[in-house]
Protein backbone atom coordinates (compact mmCIF):
# COMPACT_ATOMS: atom_id res chain seq x y z
CA UNK A 1 0.00 0.00 0.00
CA UNK A 2 1.45 3.38 -1.03
CA UNK A 3 1.94 6.05 1.63
CA UNK A 4 1.73 9.85 1.61
CA UNK A 5 4.92 11.87 2.08
CA UNK A 6 5.80 11.85 5.79
CA UNK A 7 8.16 14.01 7.82
CA UNK A 8 10.01 10.82 8.76
CA UNK A 9 10.84 10.32 5.07
CA UNK A 10 12.88 13.55 5.05
CA UNK A 11 16.09 14.53 6.84
CA UNK A 12 14.00 16.77 9.11
CA UNK A 13 13.79 15.72 12.72
CA UNK A 14 10.52 13.92 13.48
CA UNK A 15 8.21 15.68 15.88
CA UNK A 16 7.89 14.40 19.41
CA UNK A 17 5.38 11.61 19.78
CA UNK A 18 1.94 12.43 21.16
CA UNK A 19 -1.21 10.58 22.02
CA UNK A 20 -4.14 10.07 19.68
CA UNK A 21 -7.13 8.47 21.28
CA UNK A 22 -9.96 7.29 19.09
CA UNK A 23 -13.51 8.45 19.71
CA UNK A 24 -17.04 7.71 18.61
CA UNK A 25 -18.35 9.71 15.64
CA UNK A 26 -20.03 13.01 16.50
CA UNK A 27 -23.41 13.79 14.92
CA UNK A 28 -25.44 16.96 14.39
CA UNK A 29 -29.21 17.18 13.94
CA UNK A 30 -31.42 20.25 13.52
CA UNK A 31 -35.16 20.01 14.21
CA UNK A 32 -37.04 23.05 12.89
CA UNK A 33 -40.41 24.16 14.26
CA UNK A 34 -42.44 26.52 12.08
CA UNK A 35 -44.41 29.56 13.32
CA UNK A 36 -42.40 30.31 16.46
CA UNK A 37 -43.44 29.86 20.09
CA UNK A 38 -45.35 31.60 22.86
CA UNK A 39 -42.27 32.64 24.80
CA UNK A 40 -43.95 33.32 28.15
CA UNK A 41 -44.78 29.60 28.31
CA UNK A 42 -41.48 28.50 26.76
CA UNK A 43 -38.81 30.22 28.86
CA UNK A 44 -37.76 28.30 32.01
CA UNK A 45 -37.58 29.88 35.45
CA UNK A 46 -34.09 30.27 36.90
CA UNK A 47 -30.66 30.06 35.28
CA UNK A 48 -27.74 27.68 35.27
CA UNK A 49 -28.56 24.31 36.83
CA UNK A 50 -31.14 25.92 39.09
CA UNK A 51 -33.96 26.10 36.56
CA UNK A 52 -37.45 24.72 36.10
CA UNK A 53 -38.77 23.61 32.76
CA UNK A 54 -41.68 25.70 31.55
CA UNK A 55 -45.16 24.30 30.75
CA UNK A 56 -44.32 24.15 27.04
CA UNK A 57 -41.03 22.34 27.64
CA UNK A 58 -42.54 19.89 30.15
CA UNK A 59 -42.49 16.92 27.70
CA UNK A 60 -38.69 17.24 27.77
CA UNK A 61 -38.51 16.69 31.53
CA UNK A 62 -36.95 13.18 31.22
CA UNK A 63 -34.06 14.86 29.38
CA UNK A 64 -33.53 17.89 31.59
CA UNK A 65 -29.97 16.79 32.34
CA UNK A 66 -29.29 16.39 28.61
CA UNK A 67 -30.47 19.89 27.59
CA UNK A 68 -29.11 23.39 27.27
CA UNK A 69 -31.96 25.90 27.01
CA UNK A 70 -30.52 28.97 25.26
CA UNK A 71 -32.17 32.34 25.84
CA UNK A 72 -31.71 35.74 24.13
CA UNK A 73 -30.07 34.54 20.90
CA UNK A 74 -31.21 36.08 17.63
CA UNK A 75 -30.52 36.33 13.89
CA UNK A 76 -29.97 40.03 13.20
CA UNK A 77 -30.00 39.46 9.44
CA UNK A 78 -33.62 38.28 9.60
CA UNK A 79 -34.85 41.47 11.32
CA UNK A 80 -36.45 42.82 8.16
CA UNK A 81 -40.14 42.71 9.05
CA UNK A 82 -40.88 40.35 6.16
CA UNK A 83 -42.66 37.60 8.03
CA UNK A 84 -41.83 33.91 8.01
CA UNK A 85 -39.68 33.27 4.97
CA UNK A 86 -36.69 35.35 6.04
CA UNK A 87 -36.65 33.63 9.44
CA UNK A 88 -36.84 30.12 7.97
CA UNK A 89 -34.30 30.65 5.20
CA UNK A 90 -31.86 32.25 7.62
CA UNK A 91 -32.16 29.87 10.58
CA UNK A 92 -29.03 27.89 9.75
CA UNK A 93 -27.33 30.53 7.58
CA UNK A 94 -27.62 33.68 9.78
CA UNK A 95 -28.02 35.72 6.60
CA UNK A 96 -30.80 37.53 4.72
CA UNK A 97 -32.53 35.86 1.80
CA UNK A 98 -32.89 37.72 -1.49
CA UNK A 99 -36.38 38.99 -2.18
CA UNK A 100 -37.56 37.29 -5.35
CA UNK A 101 -40.68 35.79 -6.85
CA UNK A 102 -38.77 33.74 -9.40
CA UNK A 103 -35.96 31.25 -9.71
CA UNK A 104 -33.08 33.52 -8.67
CA UNK A 105 -33.26 32.48 -5.04
CA UNK A 106 -30.35 33.17 -2.71
CA UNK A 107 -30.01 32.51 1.01
CA UNK A 108 -26.83 34.53 1.35
CA UNK A 109 -24.78 31.69 2.82
CA UNK A 110 -24.18 27.95 3.00
CA UNK A 111 -26.10 26.60 5.99
CA UNK A 112 -24.15 25.42 9.02
CA UNK A 113 -25.26 21.79 8.58
CA UNK A 114 -23.87 21.73 5.05
CA UNK A 115 -20.56 23.22 6.13
CA UNK A 116 -20.37 20.26 8.50
CA UNK A 117 -21.44 17.83 5.78
CA UNK A 118 -18.66 19.02 3.49
CA UNK A 119 -16.19 18.35 6.30
CA UNK A 120 -17.33 14.89 7.47
CA UNK A 121 -19.60 13.70 4.66
CA UNK A 122 -16.86 11.67 2.99
CA UNK A 123 -16.83 9.35 6.01
CA UNK A 124 -20.40 8.09 5.55
CA UNK A 125 -22.56 6.77 2.68
CA UNK A 126 -24.69 9.95 2.81
CA UNK A 127 -23.05 13.31 3.46
CA UNK A 128 -26.31 14.54 4.99
CA UNK A 129 -29.98 13.66 5.27
CA UNK A 130 -32.80 16.20 4.87
CA UNK A 131 -36.30 15.19 6.01
CA UNK A 132 -39.68 16.85 6.50
CA UNK A 133 -43.41 16.26 6.26
CA UNK A 134 -44.70 18.95 3.89
CA UNK A 135 -43.89 19.34 0.18
CA UNK A 136 -42.47 22.69 -0.94
CA UNK A 137 -44.87 25.26 -2.33
CA UNK A 138 -43.85 26.79 -5.65
CA UNK A 139 -46.11 29.83 -5.65
CA UNK A 140 -45.51 33.39 -4.51
CA UNK A 141 -46.69 34.81 -1.20
CA UNK A 142 -48.02 38.11 -2.48
CA UNK A 143 -48.32 39.49 1.06
CA UNK A 144 -44.53 39.77 1.34
CA UNK A 145 -43.29 39.28 -2.24
CA UNK A 146 -41.27 36.11 -1.65
CA UNK A 147 -41.37 32.80 -3.43
CA UNK A 148 -42.66 30.17 -1.04
CA UNK A 149 -39.66 27.96 -1.84
CA UNK A 150 -37.78 29.84 0.87
CA UNK A 151 -40.21 28.52 3.46
CA UNK A 152 -39.56 24.88 2.64
CA UNK A 153 -35.77 24.75 3.09
CA UNK A 154 -33.37 25.22 5.98
CA UNK A 155 -30.43 23.36 4.38
CA UNK A 156 -28.40 25.17 1.72
CA UNK A 157 -25.49 23.47 -0.07
CA UNK A 158 -24.58 26.92 -1.38
CA UNK A 159 -26.33 30.32 -1.22
CA UNK A 160 -28.27 29.45 -4.37
CA UNK A 161 -28.74 25.69 -3.84
CA UNK A 162 -31.37 24.60 -1.32
CA UNK A 163 -31.44 20.88 -0.57
CA UNK A 164 -34.73 19.13 -1.19
CA UNK A 165 -36.10 17.19 1.76
CA UNK A 166 -37.72 13.77 1.64
CA UNK A 167 -41.26 13.75 3.06
CA UNK A 168 -42.27 10.13 2.42
CA UNK A 169 -41.08 7.77 5.20
CA UNK A 170 -40.93 4.76 2.89
CA UNK A 171 -38.82 6.56 0.29
CA UNK A 172 -36.52 7.90 2.99
CA UNK A 173 -36.11 4.43 4.49
CA UNK A 174 -35.52 2.79 1.13
CA UNK A 175 -32.88 5.35 0.25
CA UNK A 176 -30.96 4.51 3.41
CA UNK A 177 -31.52 0.82 3.97
CA UNK A 178 -32.84 -0.79 0.78
CA UNK A 179 -30.35 0.40 -1.82
CA UNK A 180 -29.55 -2.14 -4.51
CA UNK A 181 -26.17 -3.83 -4.46
CA UNK A 182 -23.87 -3.01 -7.33
CA UNK A 183 -22.89 -5.50 -9.98
CA UNK A 184 -19.34 -5.53 -8.65
CA UNK A 185 -20.60 -6.53 -5.23
CA UNK A 186 -22.59 -9.37 -6.78
CA UNK A 187 -19.38 -10.52 -8.39
CA UNK A 188 -17.73 -11.35 -5.12
CA UNK A 189 -16.85 -8.14 -3.30
CA UNK A 190 -18.48 -9.57 -0.17
CA UNK A 191 -15.53 -11.92 0.17
CA UNK A 192 -12.89 -9.23 -0.21
CA UNK A 193 -10.90 -8.08 2.80
CA UNK A 194 -10.24 -4.43 3.51
CA UNK A 195 -6.85 -3.29 2.31
CA UNK A 196 -6.46 -1.58 5.67
CA UNK A 197 -7.00 -4.89 7.44
CA UNK A 198 -4.31 -6.46 5.28
CA UNK A 199 -1.73 -3.85 6.31
CA UNK A 200 -2.99 -3.26 9.84
CA UNK A 201 0.03 -4.73 11.64
CA UNK A 202 2.49 -2.90 9.43
CA UNK A 203 0.56 0.32 9.97
CA UNK A 204 0.70 -0.08 13.75
CA UNK A 205 4.45 -0.64 13.68
CA UNK A 206 4.95 2.37 11.43
CA UNK A 207 2.81 4.65 13.62
CA UNK A 208 4.80 3.62 16.67
CA UNK A 209 7.99 4.85 15.01
CA UNK A 210 6.93 8.22 13.61
CA UNK A 211 6.11 11.53 15.29
CA UNK A 212 2.75 13.01 16.17
CA UNK A 213 2.37 15.00 12.92
CA UNK A 214 3.06 11.91 10.82
CA UNK A 215 0.58 9.86 12.86
CA UNK A 216 -2.04 12.51 12.23
CA UNK A 217 -1.25 12.45 8.52
CA UNK A 218 -1.39 8.65 8.42
CA UNK A 219 -4.68 8.63 10.30
CA UNK A 220 -6.17 11.08 7.79
CA UNK A 221 -4.82 9.05 4.89
CA UNK A 222 -6.10 5.74 6.24
CA UNK A 223 -9.47 7.34 6.98
CA UNK A 224 -9.72 8.57 3.40
CA UNK A 225 -9.06 5.05 2.13
CA UNK A 226 -11.58 3.67 4.61
CA UNK A 227 -14.18 6.23 3.46
CA UNK A 228 -14.01 4.87 -0.07
CA UNK A 229 -14.24 1.29 1.18
CA UNK A 230 -17.14 2.14 3.43
CA UNK A 231 -19.14 3.49 0.53
CA UNK A 232 -18.58 0.19 -1.31
CA UNK A 233 -19.15 -2.18 1.58
CA UNK A 234 -21.78 -0.35 3.64
CA UNK A 235 -24.62 -2.56 2.49
CA UNK A 236 -22.61 -5.71 3.14
CA UNK A 237 -21.54 -4.61 6.58
CA UNK A 238 -25.12 -3.75 7.50
CA UNK A 239 -26.26 -7.26 6.62
CA UNK A 240 -23.38 -9.24 8.06
CA UNK A 241 -24.34 -8.96 11.76
CA UNK A 242 -20.81 -9.90 12.81
CA UNK A 243 -21.18 -8.54 16.36
CA UNK A 244 -23.92 -7.74 18.84
CA UNK A 245 -24.20 -4.08 17.86
CA UNK A 246 -24.55 -4.98 14.18
CA UNK A 247 -27.30 -7.44 15.08
CA UNK A 248 -29.08 -4.77 17.12
CA UNK A 249 -28.85 -2.30 14.26
CA UNK A 250 -30.10 -4.91 11.82
CA UNK A 251 -33.05 -5.77 14.05
CA UNK A 252 -33.96 -2.09 14.33
CA UNK A 253 -33.75 -1.68 10.56
CA UNK A 254 -36.09 -4.63 10.08
CA UNK A 255 -38.55 -3.30 12.68
CA UNK A 256 -38.60 0.13 11.12
CA UNK A 257 -38.92 -1.31 7.62
CA UNK A 258 -42.13 -3.06 8.62
CA UNK A 259 -43.45 0.15 10.17
CA UNK A 260 -42.88 2.26 7.07
CA UNK A 261 -44.41 -0.43 4.88
CA UNK A 262 -47.49 -0.46 7.08
CA UNK A 263 -47.63 3.35 6.98
CA UNK A 264 -47.55 3.24 3.17
CA UNK A 265 -50.49 0.81 2.94
CA UNK A 266 -53.11 2.58 0.76
CA UNK A 267 -55.86 1.12 2.94
CA UNK A 268 -54.64 3.24 5.87
CA UNK A 269 -54.61 6.64 4.14
CA UNK A 270 -58.12 7.57 5.25
CA UNK A 271 -57.35 6.29 8.74
CA UNK A 272 -54.53 8.83 9.15
CA UNK A 273 -56.49 11.80 7.83
CA UNK A 274 -54.95 15.02 9.23
CA UNK A 275 -53.03 13.40 12.06
CA UNK A 276 -49.39 13.66 10.98
CA UNK A 277 -47.90 12.36 14.24
CA UNK A 278 -47.11 8.96 12.76
CA UNK A 279 -45.38 10.51 9.75
CA UNK A 280 -43.28 12.71 12.03
CA UNK A 281 -42.24 9.87 14.31
CA UNK A 282 -41.32 7.58 11.44
CA UNK A 283 -39.09 10.31 10.04
CA UNK A 284 -37.47 10.80 13.44
CA UNK A 285 -37.01 7.01 13.71
CA UNK A 286 -35.23 7.02 10.35
CA UNK A 287 -33.08 9.97 11.38
CA UNK A 288 -32.05 8.31 14.66
CA UNK A 289 -31.29 5.00 12.97
CA UNK A 290 -29.25 6.76 10.29
CA UNK A 291 -27.06 8.14 13.08
CA UNK A 292 -26.75 4.81 14.89
CA UNK A 293 -25.82 2.91 11.71
CA UNK A 294 -23.44 5.74 10.71
CA UNK A 295 -25.27 6.19 7.40
CA UNK A 296 -24.83 9.93 7.98
CA UNK A 297 -23.63 12.26 10.72
CA UNK A 298 -25.55 15.37 9.66
CA UNK A 299 -29.32 15.64 9.34
CA UNK A 300 -32.14 18.18 9.39
CA UNK A 301 -35.86 17.81 9.91
CA UNK A 302 -38.67 20.32 9.33
CA UNK A 303 -41.87 19.80 11.34
CA UNK A 304 -43.54 22.10 8.85
CA UNK A 305 -42.89 24.76 6.23
CA UNK A 306 -43.13 28.49 6.83
CA UNK A 307 -46.74 29.60 7.32
CA UNK A 308 -47.64 25.97 7.92
CA UNK A 309 -51.39 25.70 8.30
CA UNK A 310 -51.38 22.11 9.55
CA UNK A 311 -54.55 21.35 11.46
CA UNK A 312 -53.94 20.17 15.03
CA UNK A 313 -57.49 19.23 15.88
CA UNK A 314 -56.27 15.65 16.25
CA UNK A 315 -54.85 16.78 19.61
CA UNK A 316 -58.22 18.03 20.74
CA UNK A 317 -61.37 18.99 18.83
CA UNK A 318 -61.33 22.53 17.49
CA UNK A 319 -57.62 23.20 18.08
CA UNK A 320 -57.32 24.33 14.48
CA UNK A 321 -54.52 25.66 12.30
CA UNK A 322 -50.98 26.12 13.52
CA UNK A 323 -50.39 29.35 11.59
CA UNK A 324 -53.72 30.86 12.53
CA UNK A 325 -53.16 30.22 16.23
CA UNK A 326 -49.62 31.64 16.05
CA UNK A 327 -51.28 34.94 15.13
CA UNK A 328 -53.03 34.94 18.48
CA UNK A 329 -53.66 38.73 18.67
CA UNK A 330 -53.08 38.39 22.43
CA UNK A 331 -56.39 36.56 22.76
CA UNK A 332 -56.25 34.08 25.63
CA UNK A 333 -58.04 31.25 23.82
CA UNK A 334 -55.75 31.40 20.78
CA UNK A 335 -52.66 31.69 22.98
CA UNK A 336 -53.72 28.56 24.82
CA UNK A 337 -54.13 26.67 21.55
CA UNK A 338 -50.80 27.98 20.29
CA UNK A 339 -49.05 26.79 23.45
CA UNK A 340 -50.55 23.31 23.12
CA UNK A 341 -49.20 23.04 19.58
CA UNK A 342 -45.77 24.18 20.80
CA UNK A 343 -45.89 21.52 23.51
CA UNK A 344 -46.71 18.84 20.93
CA UNK A 345 -43.56 19.79 19.05
CA UNK A 346 -41.55 19.45 22.26
CA UNK A 347 -43.03 16.00 22.78
CA UNK A 348 -41.82 14.93 19.33
CA UNK A 349 -38.35 16.29 20.05
CA UNK A 350 -38.40 14.26 23.27
CA UNK A 351 -39.32 11.18 21.24
CA UNK A 352 -36.25 11.69 19.05
CA UNK A 353 -33.98 12.16 22.06
CA UNK A 354 -35.38 8.98 23.61
CA UNK A 355 -34.46 7.09 20.46
CA UNK A 356 -30.90 8.40 20.52
CA UNK A 357 -30.54 7.71 24.22
CA UNK A 358 -31.81 4.16 23.75
CA UNK A 359 -29.08 3.29 21.27
CA UNK A 360 -25.99 2.14 23.17
CA UNK A 361 -22.63 3.04 21.70
CA UNK A 362 -19.45 2.09 23.47
CA UNK A 363 -19.54 3.38 27.04
CA UNK A 364 -22.37 5.80 26.26
CA UNK A 365 -25.26 6.36 23.89
CA UNK A 366 -25.78 7.93 20.49
CA UNK A 367 -27.30 10.94 22.30
CA UNK A 368 -24.06 11.35 24.25
CA UNK A 369 -22.23 11.53 20.92
CA UNK A 370 -24.67 13.96 19.29
CA UNK A 371 -25.68 17.63 19.25
CA UNK A 372 -29.38 18.17 18.57
CA UNK A 373 -30.58 21.71 17.88
CA UNK A 374 -34.34 22.16 18.29
CA UNK A 375 -36.23 25.40 17.86
CA UNK A 376 -37.56 28.06 15.50
CA UNK A 377 -36.44 31.03 13.45
CA UNK A 378 -38.80 33.41 15.22
CA UNK A 379 -40.05 33.76 18.77
CA UNK A 380 -43.64 35.01 19.08
CA UNK A 381 -45.39 34.21 15.81
CA UNK A 382 -47.87 37.01 16.36
CA UNK A 383 -45.08 39.57 15.87
CA UNK A 384 -42.78 37.52 13.59
CA UNK A 385 -40.06 38.49 16.05
CA UNK A 386 -36.45 37.38 15.42
CA UNK A 387 -35.47 38.33 18.99
CA UNK A 388 -34.96 35.78 21.79
CA UNK A 389 -35.39 32.70 19.62
CA UNK A 390 -36.76 29.50 21.18
CA UNK A 391 -33.69 27.26 21.06
CA UNK A 392 -32.58 24.07 22.78
CA UNK A 393 -29.32 22.18 22.33
CA UNK A 394 -29.49 18.55 23.46
CA UNK A 395 -26.78 15.91 23.83
CA UNK A 396 -23.22 15.97 25.12
CA UNK A 397 -21.34 16.41 21.87
CA UNK A 398 -18.96 13.58 22.65
CA UNK A 399 -17.97 15.26 25.91
CA UNK A 400 -17.68 18.78 24.48
CA UNK A 401 -21.03 20.00 25.85
CA UNK A 402 -22.06 20.14 29.51
CA UNK A 403 -25.88 20.08 29.49
CA UNK A 404 -28.49 20.36 32.23
CA UNK A 405 -28.57 24.17 32.32
CA UNK A 406 -30.54 27.24 31.25
CA UNK A 407 -28.14 29.80 29.76
CA UNK A 408 -29.25 33.41 29.39
CA UNK A 409 -27.08 35.67 27.23
CA UNK A 410 -26.97 39.40 26.64
CA UNK A 411 -30.01 40.59 24.74
CA UNK A 412 -29.70 40.06 20.97
CA UNK A 413 -26.64 37.80 21.20
CA UNK A 414 -25.80 36.35 17.72
CA UNK A 415 -27.12 32.88 17.05
CA UNK A 416 -24.18 32.65 14.64
CA UNK A 417 -21.95 32.31 17.73
CA UNK A 418 -23.75 29.05 18.43
CA UNK A 419 -23.08 27.96 14.86
CA UNK A 420 -19.36 28.62 15.33
CA UNK A 421 -19.38 26.50 18.49
CA UNK A 422 -21.15 23.64 16.70
CA UNK A 423 -18.83 23.80 13.70
CA UNK A 424 -15.73 23.61 15.88
CA UNK A 425 -17.08 20.59 17.69
CA UNK A 426 -17.63 18.88 14.35
CA UNK A 427 -14.00 19.45 13.51
CA UNK A 428 -14.43 22.48 11.25
CA UNK A 429 -11.66 24.91 12.07
CA UNK A 430 -13.30 28.33 11.89
CA UNK A 431 -13.46 31.58 13.82
CA UNK A 432 -16.36 33.17 11.96
CA UNK A 433 -19.76 32.31 10.57
CA UNK A 434 -21.95 35.06 9.10
CA UNK A 435 -22.30 37.80 11.76
CA UNK A 436 -20.68 35.86 14.60
CA UNK A 437 -18.50 37.66 17.13
CA UNK A 438 -16.84 34.50 18.44
CA UNK A 439 -17.80 31.11 19.85
CA UNK A 440 -20.87 30.96 22.08
CA UNK A 441 -19.66 30.95 25.66
CA UNK A 442 -20.39 28.40 28.34
CA UNK A 443 -21.43 25.31 26.39
CA UNK A 444 -18.84 23.12 28.11
CA UNK A 445 -18.41 25.08 31.35
CA UNK A 446 -20.70 23.52 33.98
CA UNK A 447 -20.31 26.61 36.19
CA UNK A 448 -21.47 29.05 33.51
CA UNK A 449 -24.97 30.45 34.04
CA UNK A 450 -25.11 33.43 31.70
CA UNK A 451 -26.95 36.54 32.79
CA UNK A 452 -29.76 36.81 35.37
CA UNK A 453 -33.23 36.89 33.90
CA UNK A 454 -34.83 40.34 33.90
CA UNK A 455 -37.49 41.00 36.49
CA UNK A 456 -41.07 40.42 35.38
CA UNK A 457 -42.61 43.54 33.90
Amino acid sequence: MALPLLDAMTPLRALAAGSDKGSKPLRFAALYMANGALMRDWTPKGTGRDFELSPTLSPLAPFKDDLLVLTQLWNAATNTGDGHYVKTGGWLTSTTITRTTGSNICSGNTSVDQVMAKHVGNLTPLASLELGIEPPSTGVDTNVGFTQLYGAHISWASPTSPLAKEINPKLAFDRLFRSHASASRAGGLDNDQSVLDLVAEDAKRLQAKVGYADRQKLNEYFESVRAVERRIEFDRKRKSAENSEDREVRAEIERLGKAVDLYSDPARVSERRDNHSEQVRLMLDIMALAFWSDATRVSTFMFGNSVSGRNFSFLEPGLGSHHENSHHENKADKQQRYQKINRWHCAQAAYFLEKLRGYREGEGTVLDHSMVLFGAGMSDGNAHSPHNLPLILAGRGGGTVSPGRHLVYEKDHPMANLHVALLRRMGVGTDRFADSTGELAGLNDPTYTGKPLPAAG
